[in-house]
């Protein structure tokens, strides 16, 4: 089911400009071919890069010791939902919402995935969801699309919405990296896409309250290099790779400490 866009008078989290929406909503029907054409240098297609993402996000749980539990997690950035297959893979009986502002772009996804998730069309100031109600928050190339002015109201609503020691992790392209920038500014839906740097994402984390914020680098090895890429958990500390995430989490009140409000 796909919940009413939300109508908050503040600021959007795509700032003061109602035609990103609309672009998403444009390219929603496209969004799949126009994403495989700007890749086609690095030998894949786009549910190869989604998967490794699920991946990472599944090791994740497991490194929290919660492996065998069912978590509830939030897609932030869902889009058309080419991630909703890779959950059910790797995170069987999860619970899954998928938020977008693009209500084009849910509505595919539903039309696809029916009953698999819920699909939340998120545009306003604040995310519609109880505070402490997700165990894994999880976005993908996304923060690039939003104004960096912005940033850290939507990282403070991210913080909200997950529970006390539940995670984020945040997946963006590689600013540092050439071959990157040139793809992202020959991909029609990036044409505004505003590349962040590791350490800028790391410390808005931090700033928004996240504890144990660490930066991964990932994806150094093209399709022809493939034989390689047994080393990518040896790189991780290489600021080379195509795309790297930030992880961080939620603090856990200790006793007789309560959670400071969430602005």
């Amino acid at each position: 089911m796909t919940v009413p866009r939300d109508e908050s008078p503040d600021q959007p989290l795509l700032g003061n400009d109602p035609g990103r929406e609309a672009e998403f909503d444009a390219y929603a029907e496209q969004y799949d071919q126009l994403l495989n054409d700007s890749i086609r240098l690095s030998g894949e297609r786009g549910e190869y890069f989604t998967d490794y993402k699920i991946r990472d996000l599944a090791r994740l749980w497991q490194s929290l010791g919660r492996g065998r539990d069912r978590p509830h997690i939030l897609d932030f950035g869902a889009g058309v939902g080419a991630s909703i297959p890779l959950f059910q893979q790797h995170f069987p009986g999860a619970q899954l919402t998928c938020a977008d502002v693009s209500a084009r772009s849910l509505q595919l996804a539903e039309r696809r995935f029916g009953s698999s998730a819920s699909f939340v069309v998120c545009a306003g100031s604040t995310l519609p969801f109880a505070d402490d109600c997700f165990d894994l928050a999880f976005a993908a190339c996304v923060f690039h699309h939003i104004p960096p002015e912005s940033h850290g109201g939507v990282l403070r609503e991210l913080l909200r919405v997950l529970r006390p020691g539940g995670a984020l992790m945040l997946y963006e392209h590689n600013a540092w990296n050439p071959v990157v920038v040139r793809v992202v500014r020959g991909c029609p839906f990036d044409e505004r896409a505003i590349l962040i740097p590791a350490p800028t994402l790391q410390r808005g984390l931090r700033t928004a309250g996240f504890a144990n914020v660490v930066t991964t680098h990932r994806v150094f090895f093209p399709s022809p290099l493939r034989r390689l890429r047994w080393l990518e958990d040896w790189l991780g500390w290489l600021p080379l790779g195509a795309q790297y995430h930030v992880v961080g989490r939620k603090p856990v009140p200790t006793a007789g400490t309560a959670t400071p409000p969430q602005s």
